[in-house]
């Protein structure tokens, strides 16, 4: 057999074998798009006016960012992790980011800090959303609120909370909370987290901020990773200074 002869189905054969490569990468793909189901993360997140003080708002950002970041890059093969972030600050709540798949999203616009803290509109839209099956599917896990805040509530808050909490849906989620600072309302938030091994997270400074997103980000990845996603994962806050961490 000549050398051209040789050389072209040499040529012939690693066409092949890309085009088998690239052909098994497309399946896989839409394999992993069909069996992953929807994991959502909606984040609460305070911005009234006094988490402008002691670099508050500043490590909510920080977190939410590095949180988001580190879900994006999370394996799809069987929970595609969902954020969602909800603002209430000023005068009323904003769905400053709708329930975006974490990997298709390409930054994260800081948050403000500014105004009163109606955190009942900001309960009323996180179960909204919740109950909404358009929304979130019913093939979706059952999904993870979290609610950050630094004081109490301005508006009416007690109706949209006992609605969240026995919705159909709403009522399944799992929920964390973190209260900053000596003025956050320790009893509200207390009744609205429900993992038993972290009830309540108490956030002294900017950097235990960053610690509990890191505690969320872990908790979540591990749901995701797990072969019963469904199964909420406890909150590990880990001890000590973030050698890394910086803001």
């Amino acid at each position: 057999m000549s050398d051209i002869i040789l050389c072209k189905l040499h040529i012939a054969i690693i066409c092949a074998c890309a085009y088998i490569k690239e052909r098994t990468m497309v399946q896989l793909k839409k394999f992993q798009e069909q069996t992953a189901r929807p994991l959502p993360i909606i984040v609460l997140a305070d911005t009234s006016g006094s988490m402008s003080v002691e670099g508050k708002i500043e490590a909510l950002n920080k977190g939410l960012k590095d949180m988001i970041t580190s879900f994006a890059s999370e394996s799809r093969l069987r929970a595609e992790i969902q954020v969602s972030v909800i603002t209430f600050g000023g005068s009323q709540s904003a769905l400053n980011l709708p329930l975006t798949p974490a990997h298709q999203l390409q930054g994260f616009t800081p948050l403000v800090a500014d105004g009163m803290t109606p955190l009942g509109d900001a309960l009323s839209l996180a179960s909204g959303m919740i109950e909404d099956k358009d929304c979130i599917p019913s093939r979706a896990y059952r999904p993870v609120i979290v609610l950050v805040s630094d004081g109490y509530p301005t508006d009416d808050w007690q109706a949209p909370f006992a609605r969240l909490l026995n919705g159909e849906r709403s009522s399944k989620a799992t929920r964390f909370a973190m209260g900053i600072g000596a003025d956050a309302d320790v009893s509200m938030l207390s009744d609205f987290a429900n993992d038993p091994e972290a009830p309540l997270f108490r956030a002294e400074n900017a950097r235990d901020i960053h610690r509990f997103f890191r505690a969320v980000t872990m908790s979540v990845s591990a749901r995701s990773q797990s072969a019963t996603p469904n199964q909420p994962t406890p909150l590990q806050i880990t001890g000590g200074d973030d050698q890394d961490w910086e803001f």
